[in-house]
């Protein structure tokens, strides 16, 4: 099993890049990874520059509560990390973040379709957006869970998004991918909109892209 204190760093660092690379801003996103019957993920509330590894909450897969170890409360988000990790088997890593662009087609409850072969990263087509919900509840867990069912993206309505991801590296390079591609539809909207790919076009690119940027490091695009 992966050890505890390289998980928390990976954390830390991983919460501290979402920021510098625009795809989130503050406090309002939030990290979890899967360790074994537990996960790690970001306390609330805690500036993501000044947060220590030792301050990563660690909570069990399986109990009921938010009560876990660390320093502080978990993320006020710590039912949808958790939903979705007991649903998703696949999932090693969670990211939540308010990217400008998809959030901005989140806040009008719009998916976002096949219009670029970059889409097939993110499983089938197209990027759901999940029904508007109150932040924090069991509920907007469910619906996460949902249009993510079969994908490895959805948009939550007039909220943010949520990546889900084999590692925590994967999982935020897929974050950065999902903003560049949702500012792509909406330039593309503002001349008319896309040509989308065909459901076959979509099923050829996805077998070439299974492995696309598996080692790549993340940059930013914006």
């Amino acid at each position: 099993m992966e050890s505890l204190i390289r998980i928390r760093r990976e954390i830390v660092s991983a919460a501290r890049r979402m920021n510098a690379l625009g795809v989130n801003q503050g406090t309002s996103g939030n990290i979890s990874v899967r360790r074994g019957r537990t996960m790690l993920i970001t306390p609330s509330a805690v500036d993501y520059e000044k947060l220590q590894p030792g301050e990563i909450v660690v909570l069990s897969l399986a109990g009921a509560g938010s009560a876990g170890k660390g320093r502080h409360p978990p993320s006020s988000e710590w039912l949808m990390h958790r939903a979705i990790l007991r649903a998703r088997c696949d999932a090693g890593a969670v990211v939540h973040a308010h990217p400008s662009y998809a959030t901005a087609l989140a806040m009008a409850r719009r998916e976002i379709p096949a219009c670029h072969y970059m889409a097939a990263a993110f499983g089938a087509s197209p990027i759901r957006c999940a029904p508007y919900l109150p932040y924090g509840t069991a509920e907007l867990g469910l619906a996460a869970v949902a249009a993510l069912d079969g994908r490895q993206a959805c948009l939550l309505a007039n909220h943010g998004v949520v990546v889900v991801g084999p590692t925590l590296e994967r999982t935020l390079w897929l974050v950065v991918e999902l903003e560049t591609l949702a500012r792509q539809y909406l330039l593309s909207l503002q001349i008319g909109g896309p040509i989308l790919l065909t459901a076959e076009e979509m099923m050829e690119v996805r077998s070439r892209i299974a492995s696309y940027g598996k080692a790549a490091p993340v940059r930013g695009r914006r």
